[in-house]
């Protein structure tokens, strides 16, 4: 289907150029995700140990048992940090699925194109009777292409759900942790 050796060769590199661009992109937007992650965990065992300290001291100056319980109940781990903790880790989770996505679709996009081109390129120059091995190349990028945008579709709903669950279990929590928090006051 060839006609020419270098044709093929020459879309066989850039395609091969084109992935391994692709991979060290995504291999990038993946370390600096697990550093902000990482980061997000150590800022958060830091706070917890300072919190925690924090709480110590103050239960160890108690003056009489009665100071010591109500201490006891006032410093309770924070409801909030939790609560923040979980938007920053989900923030980070939500930035890096969207930056996947749009290399992705680059990616794809741009290896389309290539395909395209190669395919009208290779047609220009078949030999007669061959029209039906073109359209049916031609096909099955098409459907290729169509499967593509539908799995998508699929995966940004996908994503909008989850970010959508997130956010409802995080104000459920702040709601529990808020009634918790009263009930302990009193």
């Amino acid at each position: 289907m060839f006609t020419n050796k270098d044709q093929f060769s020459n879309a066989a590199k850039a395609n091969f150029e084109s992935q391994l661009a692709a991979v060290t992109e995504l291999t990038n937007k993946a370390f600096t995700s697990v550093a902000q992650l990482v980061e997000l965990n150590v800022n958060a065992a830091k706070t917890s140990f300072e919190q925690s300290t924090a709480a110590a001291q103050q239960l160890l100056a108690a003056k009489d048992p009665q100071e010591f319980f109500t201490l006891v109940t006032q410093n309770r781990p924070g409801a909030e940090s939790v609560l923040e903790y979980t938007r920053n880790l989900g923030s980070i989770a939500s930035a890096a699925q969207a930056e996947f996505t749009k290399a992705a679709e680059a990616q794809i996009a741009e290896t389309t194109r290539k395909v395209t081109a190669l395919v009208d390129d290779v047609t220009k120059n078949a030999p007669a009777g061959s029209e039906n091995a073109i359209a049916l190349l031609k096909t099955a990028i098409s459907n290729a292409n169509a499967g593509y945008e539908q799995l998508t579709k699929t995966a940004k709903q996908a994503s909008e759900t989850l970010e959508v669950n997130i956010g409802k279990a995080a104000r459920q929590f702040t709601q529990a942790a808020e009634k918790t928090t009263g009930r302990a006051k009193k």
